[in-house]
């Protein structure tokens, strides 16, 4: 077996049973579930425990990453709505009307991530619009991750379930 088949062999395009991708997914989720607005979810633990420098740290790190994400969808929201509407149709219809395995793939991991993504911008907004502080501040983070943990169980689900249904189609035809 010479390099070129093993490379081959070890980023394989059949995605859904591929290692590779079950890992991908669940670090992606993982990592999704842990930073909330950016913010590790430690710290926010940290800061809801009283540790008044943790308070300090969320405040600020709150603040930072709700005006960044705000001012990227104030300034190239449209243009990154239009972006990414373009990608997942693309992806989608590759991948579902076209049977390309690897495109169902990312688009069932990149739609998910688009509905955090605006579910970041909601809760920035809201942290921002009502001047959100210590323990409505949690409340709001924790909403935020509870959302996106339920969204991740779900994404999860639906891309097991699909990624059985085709790796057993694909048995039975190969």
């Amino acid at each position: 077996m010479d390099l070129i088949e093993t490379i081959f062999e070890l980023i394989d395009m059949r995605s859904f049973s591929n290692l590779w991708f079950w890992i991908v997914l669940a670090v992606l989720w993982s990592s999704t579930s842990h930073w909330v607005l950016g913010v590790p979810w430690d710290m926010v633990q940290r800061a809801r425990s009283g540790d008044e420098q943790g308070v300090i740290d969320l405040h600020d790190m709150v603040r930072i990453n709700s005006n960044r994400l705000l001012y990227i969808a104030r300034e190239t929201g449209m243009l990154l709505a239009g972006f990414a509407c373009f990608v997942l149709t693309t992806l989608g219809l590759l991948g579902f009307v076209y049977r390309n395995e690897f495109s169902q793939a990312v688009f069932l991991l990149a739609f998910p991530m688009t509905l955090v993504a605006l579910l970041s911008i909601y809760t920035s907004h809201r942290i921002n619009r009502d001047g959100l502080v210590g323990e409505a501040l949690y409340k709001r983070m924790h909403y935020h991750r509870v959302t996106t943990q339920f969204l991740g169980i779900l994404s999860i689900l639906a891309t097991a379930m699909w990624g059985m249904l085709v790796n057993m189609s694909t048995g039975a035809l190969g």
